[in-house]
């Protein structure tokens, strides 16, 4: 059985003719069998193609450039248009797939055709959003291209994704796949000239990627390399190398069982598709079982990496390193390193900090836990990394609001149960809103569905009110929040693990700029607003609760320019988390310590000027706190004001700023409420709810205080 691979029309141009109408897929398989047209409405079943109305197509695969020839067939009708946009929490297939697929699929692609490299496009990727960037996967040592297995789904929603393939004994020398490559990239930016161009490469595929890269200064190029290969020279295994290449034939079949353990971290291959959710029992019994079937199949690696190829594998990554790494100062692109704090093949996270220290727009994240088949292992969602580190954008600049892709199920469920779970379970937020009557209820009732719509608050010390805040949106109306945050934020950050900020990019921050302001509100987006800022968030002691607004009111006439709904709310419970001891001002008392924060808060960027008042004071100063015994946080949204209409606010400045001091007094009025109530709130210790999470089966919606008691 021939395995069956997809290719993107668009490559092969010169050969097809102008079909800038054709919407399809050409499936090919490497053996050289007649391939199938399959159009946007195929169905994947269990890894299976199912065509309805295709049309049957003989080709030749020949030349470098992997082109075809002798295009015939019928035409289909009713074609599947590309999706315009992504809803919030949609299903990104991440973990549908995993290294037994990879293993099973490859067997069936490396059989030999005496072929070229060649580029193919996988068919389960589906089809992405109209102008979505292209991506090019460079694989590491195996040169199957199904390294981004895992990754197809997501990344076929918002990439035209191509992977390359080198068969097994191909001997094309290292210079000649750059150039192979190279050439699919100076034909594709010249289709599409305001595009960037996204590489991935694995290990030996990092190597292509930033020699590529020192070829095409020019070319807007973004690459993501995950353990680059350009550390081989300094790799744990060199001793070992003569002894591979000296190993006898009759040994080279144990080589893909030592290659499985020092490549990658085995639990972690086999744990892509266990429910993280079940009990230690069967989420124990599920993960023996994928790795019972996962080592029966690693014989496969044998027949990928037989031993006259091994040792052609290990002369090439030599020479592609040696190539690379002389070239590295001719490096202009956006470079993201990924590396394995567990990687025994190569020193992968000090190789990070070596290109990030050489590379002019470089930055790297690290995963301690994972080993050098990164891209293969649990725990790492390409898509999830390409977001978080605002690396994902359609043209030569970022736009926050046109570039942003909304969080998939999968990320909420990774952000809410894993990164931010415990402050949800320590906290037990509750939520109040405020109906058109002026009913108080618990809930978000009182919050408009439709945008645009502006909820503008109070800030909680260091923003610890946020997780609560947008995973309740998105939990009850499945809508996504649009916080506008400091700059400072999205400053580019140089290495360490994937943090609590890099998922806040993932769920919508957005630089606090009148251009991103103005764009959201043009989108209809709810759109989360702190007047107090960096001041408010960064208060000093005694301040719990006080609002440090500037005199301008710089949202109110923006807003009623689009008709926006405005939503005051305050928020509580920082003073029941921790207790503040240390402040600003304490802190610029301690010698040495007041000269490292003069110095790192000269650098950092700023929202507003000296003039504007105590406001303008955003010194990024974590302060020294204390935790307590959790109490609990308390939202309450105030009845929403209507600007639809009012041409008064966008004339009169006047009205403008009676309007800006409503919204204030609304919002300390809703905070002197919530201080009020929650001394009637049974559940306001944690050992109170703990007591009552062990005796109810409902453990999320903890009772409260009752808004219409007095």
């Amino acid at each position: 059985m021939a395995s069956v691979l997809s290719f993107r029309p668009s490559c092969f141009s010169r050969n097809l003719g102008c079909m800038s109408g054709f919407k399809g897929r050409i499936m090919c398989s490497l053996g050289g069998e007649d391939s199938t047209v399959v159009y946007r409405d195929k169905v994947s079943v269990n890894g299976a193609v199912v065509v309805k109305g295709n049309e049957k197509m003989g080709f030749e695969i020949g030349g470098q450039n992997g082109n075809l020839r002798s295009v015939v067939g019928e035409k289909k009708k009713g074609r599947e248009l590309s999706p315009v946009e992504l809803e919030v929490l949609w299903d990104d297939g991440y973990g549908s797939a995993s290294m037994k697929d990879y293993l099973d699929i490859s067997r069936e692609m490396i059989k030999s055709d005496g072929g070229p490299p060649r580029w193919f496009c996988p068919v389960e990727c589906g089809v992405p959003l109209d102008d979505s960037p292209l991506l090019l996967f460079l694989p590491g040592m195996d040169g199957v291209g199904l390294g981004l297995i895992m990754h197809h789904k997501p990344l076929g929603k918002v990439f035209e994704v191509r992977c390359l393939h080198i068969p097994v004994y191909d001997r094309t020398p290292f210079k000649g796949l750059v150039e192979f490559v190279e050439k699919t990239v100076r034909d594709e930016h010249a289709l599409s000239p305001n595009k960037p161009i996204y590489i991935v490469g694995d290990s030996f595929g990092g190597s292509l990627a930033l020699a590529l890269a020192a070829r095409c200064p020019t070319i807007d190029l973004v690459l993501i390399l995950a353990n680059p290969a350009t550390s081989v020279n300094r790799s744990q295994l060199k001793p070992f190398f003569p002894i591979l290449e000296s190993l006898p034939d009759e040994l080279h079949g144990t080589v893909p069982y030592l290659l499985s353990f020092i490549m990658g971290e085995p639990v972690k291959m086999a744990m892509t598709n266990v429910d993280k959710k079940l009990p230690s029992g069967p989420a124990f019994q599920q993960l023996a079982e994928n790795l019972t079937s996962l080592l029966p199949r690693l014989s496969v690696i044998s027949e990928i990496i037989p031993k006259d190829t091994l040792l052609w594998k290990l002369k090439l990554l030599k020479s592609a390193a040696d190539y690379t790494n002389s070239r590295l100062h001719a490096v202009k692109a956006e470079v993201l390193v990924l590396a394995s704090g567990k990687d025994n093949m190569l020193p992968s996270v000090d190789e990070a900090k070596r290109l990030s220290n050489l590379l002019k727009n470089c930055e790297s994240r690290t995963f301690k836990d994972n080993g050098h088949t990164l891209l293969l292992e649990d725990g790492i969602n390409l898509l999830t990394v390409i977001k978080a580190t605002n690396k994902y954008r359609r043209s030569r600049r970022l736009d926050f609001v046109t570039d942003f892709v909304p969080p998939s199920l999968q990320e909420y469920k990774v952000d809410f149960d894993n990164l931010t779970g415990l402050m949800q379970y320590c906290t037990s937020p509750v939520l109040f809103s405020t109906l058109e009557d002026g009913k108080i209820v618990r809930g978000l009732a009182g919050v408009p569905n439709e945008g645009p719509v502006l909820l503008v608050g109070y800030h909680m010390l260091a923003g610890i009110e946020l997780s609560g805040l947008v995973e309740g949106f998105l939990r009850e109306k499945k809508i996504l929040v649009r916080g506008l945050a400091h700059p400072q934020l999205f400053a580019q950050s140089s290495s360490g693990d994937l943090s609590f900020l890099d998922y806040t990019r993932v769920f919508g921050a957005t630089p606090v700029t009148a251009k991103n302001f103005y764009k959201l509100l043009s989108t209809k987006s709810h759109i989360l607003l702190y007047p107090g800022g960096a001041r408010e968030a960064l208060h000093r002691k005694g301040e719990e609760y006080k609002l440090f607004w500037p005199e301008r009111q710089e949202f109110v006439r923006m807003a009623a320019k689009f008709g926006a709904t405005i939503v005051p709310f305050g928020v509580v419970g920082e003073d029941d988390i921790v207790e503040l001891v240390l402040d600003q001002d304490d802190l610029m008392k301690i010698p040495v310590v007041n000269d490292f924060i003069r110095e790192s808060t000269s650098r950092m960027a700023r929202v507003r000027d000296n003039t504007e008042g105590e406001v303008s004071n955003e010194d990024l100063v974590l302060p020294g706190v204390i935790p307590k015994l959790p109490g609990r946080f308390y939202y309450l949204f105030g009845k929403p004001i209507e600007t639809r209409g009012k041409q008064e606010l966008l004339n009169d400045k006047e009205s403008a700023k009676k309007l800006y001091a409503q919204i204030k007094s609304e919002i300390e009025s809703r905070i002197a409420y919530l201080l009020k109530k929650r001394e009637k709130d049974p559940y306001r210790s944690f050992t109170d709810r703990t007591i009552y999470r062990l005796l109810s089966n409902d453990t999320r919606d903890i009772p409260t205080f009752s808004p219409s008691d007095d």
